[in-house]
């Protein structure tokens, strides 16, 4: 049986990269939000021009939610990536998703930001500062699968 991992957050840096690489040859199924910015920006603009932006955001917000939340939904383990040059209010959106669904989930951040997100952590199953200590804990707990 595969773990099936949601790789949540930051969209600037190669984690997610990292963390596949990483994982290469175990039992996992990966899965991600959509990573290109400019693509996930326009996720509604299929349904139609918006002459507001609020209302451009919105509709790519709900569809961008669909696929999120069905996701987050049928993984086992969730990596929540928080980078130190962005905001990423989705990212801690999907950790309290995870949250309320009592879906483990794994932090990954600098220390210099462990205060802003204490209450994200302290529901979080492990902290990680290193992709390759997710990996770590990833391949840990498929060892006897």
């Amino acid at each position: 049986m595969a773990l099936n991992i949601y790789l949540s957050g930051e969209i600037h840096t190669d984690w997610r990269k990292q963390i596949i690489d990483g994982c290469a040859g175990g039992n996992f199924v990966f899965s991600s939000a959509v990573t290109d910015h400019d693509a996930s920006d326009g996720a509604g603009d299929v349904l139609g021009g918006e002459e507001s932006g609020f209302w451009r955001d919105h509709k790519s917000a709900k569809v961008n939610a669909i696929r999120t939340k069905t996701l987050i939904e049928k993984c086992d383990v969730a990596i929540i990536r928080f980078g130190d040059k962005y905001k990423q209010w989705n990212a801690a959106f999907d950790a309290g998703y995870c949250a309320a669904l009592g879906k483990p989930y794994i932090t990954l951040h600098a220390e210099e930001i462990v205060h802003p997100l204490k209450e994200v952590d302290a529901a979080a199953y492990a902290w990680a500062t290193t992709p390759q200590q997710v990996v770590d804990v990833l391949n840990y707990l498929v060892s006897d699968l």
